[in-house]
């Protein structure tokens, strides 16, 4: 288990644009973090491509010009 913070957006010619921001905290493990964020979101069921970095994974909703990164929380660092 562990907590990862989320950023939900809007684009502009596919790039993170912020004129809107829902920002959070989820807590579950790393298999199910996709998940337990777009449930948080209210987007559960809702098509998205995954693009995973490594230390940041990056979901774009398909259809729509949002995009949504996820990073691993840090406590120690807020």
């Amino acid at each position: 288990m562990g907590k990862w913070q989320y950023e939900h957006t809007d684009t502009f010619g596919g790039e993170a644009n912020y004129c809107w921001i829902n920002r959070g905290i989820v807590e579950c493990n790393e298999k199910s973090v996709v998940r337990e964020v777009k449930k948080a979101l209210g987007l559960t069921g809702y098509p998205c491509r995954k693009t995973d970095y490594g230390d940041m994974i990056r979901l774009d909703l398909v259809g729509a010009c949002q995009v949504i990164f996820i990073n691993w929380y840090d406590e120690s660092l807020n």
